[in-house]
């Protein structure tokens, strides 16, 4: 009885507050993903969101006691399977409300940047999942190869918080293992999300830009590492109205200066030599064989003090300091990148095999990591997104006994109303003493007539 009447209530009171002040639910609407009959999308999107927080995968919790107070497996499989379901525009809605959001906190000088990267998604185990692909994991120490895709991440930082705000599951038309199924609707949202698998990074990068543009997200720069930082993809974002900073990579493109083609190492003799900045070493100014001027700054490689390392800027105005510290904040998609993957179980709470689940439950879990950047950011105190989490795990496991503490209360207050009036106001007084003594996170779950009364 007392699961059932708290179905509804099963976030706990942080997330519920954060849902409604996000308009989580209302992005959900808006981005279509809507049902005619049966239990609503934004019930089954907060039962999954939920999972997570009571250390529990879909199986164990229907093998648990309280199975019966849940909607069969196959209603949610079908709610993430669903091809029709625009998950990207979910995505984009909820993240630029949050980014406005965000933006009215920080200072208006302060520098906003687009953060571009990729990361393995790994399904090794897997055979028969949708577009599954033999990937190379150039991030790992390993050099490995690996069956699954790359997740194309495009993210929005602040230098305080980060917000995901588009991303792509990539697949491989030379390594694949698996193709699209035939039972696809080809005029459906999952069928073009297909077909962007299907292409490379490069291609997809414009466009992934120029959607968060379109959503009235606010950037100044495109930060990128070595492996996209090429002299293509710059021309192309600088015809977006951003500037790109990068490290780049000491490769076979080529620089003007003064009439002459030059290469990176070329570029660093010529470049003046900086005194009195510790780990600065020199910085020049030189064009891009495409046309693109740029600014180029050498660093000292911390891990290899012999060697020096290229980070390009395409605002020249900006002085040598500025261009690293922007740069720095590149580093805040690398910790997205493991906090989906170690605490919001990223490509292993489902093991579905249509490509549709797998992009409906990563869009889940980056909005776990948006709630809990909000929550980050609105936090008087010090915690991390880490302790963040765990304080939300011990909330729910405390949301049963919250719920009948309630109906208690619920049930003495209806006894009340039978007896007398000595009887009452004896009772009442007893109940208003205990009230007051209880710790303040206990007076929290109690209704606001009982705490006033």
């Amino acid at each position: 009885m007392i699961s059932n009447n708290g179905q509804n209530k099963q976030l706990p009171n942080e997330l519920t507050s954060t849902f409604k002040e996000l308009q989580v639910l209302k992005h959900l609407r808006k981005a279509g993903i809507t049902k005619t009959f049966g239990f609503s999308c934004g019930f089954l999107f907060q039962l999954i969101f939920c999972l997570i927080f009571e250390n529990k995968n879909w199986f164990r919790t229907l093998e648990g006691k309280k199975s019966a107070d849940f909607p069969a497996k196959d209603a949610v499989y079908r709610f993430l399977n669903k091809s029709t379901f625009a998950w990207r525009r979910f995505l984009l809605f909820l993240s630029a409300h949050t980014i406005g959001k965000v933006t009215r906190l920080s200072n208006h000088d302060r520098p906003k940047v687009l953060v571009l990267d990729d990361s393995s998604y790994d399904r090794n185990r897997s055979k028969s999942v949708e577009l599954l692909a033999r990937c190379f994991d150039h991030a790992s120490q390993k050099m490995r190869f690996y069956k699954g895709f790359r997740m194309l991440t495009l993210g929005w930082s602040d230098g305080a918080t980060f917000i995901p705000v588009d991303f792509s599951l990539l697949s491989s038309k030379t390594s694949q293992i698996n193709g699209i199924t035939s039972k696809i609707d080809k005029r459906s949202s999952g069928y073009k999300r297909r077909l962007e698998a299907l292409q490379s990074a490069p291609e997809q990068i414009p466009d992934m830009i120029q959607r968060a543009l379109n959503t009235g997200i606010d950037a100044s720069y495109v930060l990128m590492d070595t492996w996209f930082t090429h002299q293509p993809i710059i021309k192309n974002i600088k015809e977006l109205g951003l500037d790109v900073i990068g490290m780049v990579k000491n490769l076979k493109q080529r620089y003007f200066v003064d009439g002459e083609r030059v290469n990176l190492n070329d570029l660093y003799r010529l470049a003046a030599p900086i005194q009195g900045k510790k780990g600065l070493l020199r910085s020049i100014q030189t064009t891009q064989a495409n046309g693109v001027p740029v600014k180029m700054v050498f660093v000292r490689n911390r891990n290899k003090k012999s060697e020096w390392l290229a980070i390009l800027s395409t605002d020249c105005t900006l002085d040598d300091q500025e261009i690293i510290r922007i740069y720095g904040m590149r580093w805040d998609i690398e910790v997205f990148f493991k906090t989906t993957k170690s605490l919001l179980k990223l490509q292993k709470e489902f093991q579905g095999r249509s490509y549709d689940s797998l992009i409906s439950h990563t869009t889940i879990v980056f909005t776990r990591y948006i709630v809990l950047s909000w929550q980050n950011r609105c936090s008087t105190d010090q915690r991390t997104l880490g302790g963040m989490f765990y304080e939300l795990c011990d909330e729910i496991s405390d949301l049963d006994w919250a719920i009948a503490l309630q109906q208690l209360i619920e049930l003495l207050e209806d006894t009340l109303k039978e007896s007398n009036k000595k009887i009452q106001k004896l009772i009442k007084r007893q109940l208003q003493q205990w009230i007051a003594g209880l710790p303040g996170y206990i007076k929290a779950y109690l209704p606001i007539s009982v705490c006033e009364s």
